[in-house]
């Protein structure tokens, strides 16, 4: 058996995906995936061959202007573009798609697997985006809020219309060059009646929908990696540090600074993850430590509190080690899982992308309180970590039932 694994965007997209694909070679199933070009080398390291698609998702320089809206437009054009010329060959003989990240990608790779014939699954690393008539949906990017009081099936349809009208002349174009008819549900085609939601059920809890969603779990891969030998030897030279890092997420010049600051002022060492935004430290003195990409799952074990951005694997792992977590969200589903945590009391939250020294101070004291490392180490223990063997499982009993049996 055959799967193409496919995604687009940065390191947390690609690496749910990674751990899929391993447990599906478990299983004996041939694996390949479709990802930006710098996955090669996370792939390389699980040995998951890599069909290169697009632009490299990480920044090409640190502190470039945010594209503008026009800017977007040609991009997510040419993600769809991208997709029927390079996913049907990484595609032809495999048994199954599944897909996960950008809608106008996403869409371009269920269209190729509709004209190969090759069973397609969707999955969402959070629930808030699975269309529901009972919660509304975040708004369009770079749209204005609708009115308040606007009802929230028009709010889908709303949201539904800005990806017909972005997306839907590049996406029927190219259909109709393969000889496939138009799709005019942008949502329920890419999604299907059926999508996968592959989030903790304690951290994402169902939310009420008519879909007929499947609930997997978190996918993720035990981390073998040691921890490199300077950071080790910081860990053991004092007390527990505060780990500080956005990941792949932009952010301001000094919110380095303000972090480090405000950690300091708690009595604490700091560990900062250079993450995409090449963090830099304000000074050379000997309570900071600088950091690039490391084992989060050896690291956060050993550290009073986790200050990030609030990605769901980044979440996922801080809560399944039972480390306190102070959230600063900037953008798709990070404020919800900053809300998660100050409803769990397992951390605290930032209302915005924008951390001051007052306000890491405030959600620092509400992290570091020995209630709230009760309470982490409490919820720590209902963190599932099955969630990628589930989905693996289950995808092999799916394209099971949908291949046609051969007469013997």
């Amino acid at each position: 058996m055959r799967v193409l694994l496919s995604t687009s965007g940065s390191r947390g997209d690609v690496e749910p995906l990674v751990a899929l694909a391993v447990r599906l070679r478990e299983r004996g199933v041939q694996v390949r995936m479709c990802a930006p070009p710098d996955a090669a080398e996370r792939l390389a390291e699980v040995d998951v061959p890599l069909v290169p698609i697009g632009r490299p998702a990480r920044p090409k320089a640190h502190g470039a202007a945010r594209p503008s809206r026009e800017e977007m437009a040609r991009f997510m054009a040419e993600a769809i573009t991208l997709q029927f010329d390079e996913v049907p060959a990484a595609a032809e003989g495999c048994d199954a798609v599944v897909t996960t990240g950008l809608l106008p990608a996403a869409v371009g790779v269920r269209s190729v697997a509709e004209k190969l014939g090759i069973p397609y699954f969707y999955a969402f690393y959070c629930p808030i985006y699975v269309p529901s008539p009972y919660y509304a949906p975040p708004p369009p990017i770079g749209e204005p809020p609708a009115p308040d009081g606007t009802d929230i099936r028009a709010l889908w349809d709303r949201n539904n219309q800005s990806a017909r009208n972005r997306y839907g002349e590049t996406l029927n174009g190219r259909r109709a060059a393969v000889g496939l008819p138009p799709v005019e549900d942008i949502f329920g085609f890419c999604y299907t009646e059926r999508p996968w939601v592959a989030a903790d059920p304690v951290l994402a809890p169902s939310q009420p929908t008519e879909l007929d969603v499947v609930r997997t779990g978190a996918w993720l891969l035990p981390d073998e990696r040691p921890l490199p030998a300077e950071l080790k030897a910081f860990l053991d030279d004092g007390p527990p540090p505060v780990y500080v890092s956005f990941g792949s997420m932009r952010a301001q010049a000094d919110a380095a600074q303000s972090a480090i600051e405000a950690v300091r002022a708690q009595g604490r060492r700091v560990i900062l993850g250079r993450g995409w935004a090449d963090l830099v430290l304000p000074d050379e003195r000997e309570d900071c430590l600088a950091v690039g990409e490391v084992n989060h799952q050896a690291l956060f074990g050993r550290v009073a509190a986790v200050v990030h951005h609030g990605g769901a694997g980044t979440t996922t792992v801080a809560a399944g080690a039972g480390v306190p977590q102070v959230l600063v969200p900037q953008i798709a589903d990070q404020p919800y899982y900053a809300g998660r945590v100050a409803e769990l009391g397992i951390g605290a939250a930032l209302d915005g992308p924008a951390p001051t020294f007052e306000s890491l101070s405030s959600a620092l004291a509400t992290a570091l309180a020995p209630e709230t490392r009760v309470r982490a180490k409490e919820v720590a223990g209902t963190i599932r970590t099955d969630g990628a063997s589930v989905a693996a499982d289950l995808l092999l009993a799916a394209v099971g039932r949908e291949k046609p049996s051969v007469p013997a």
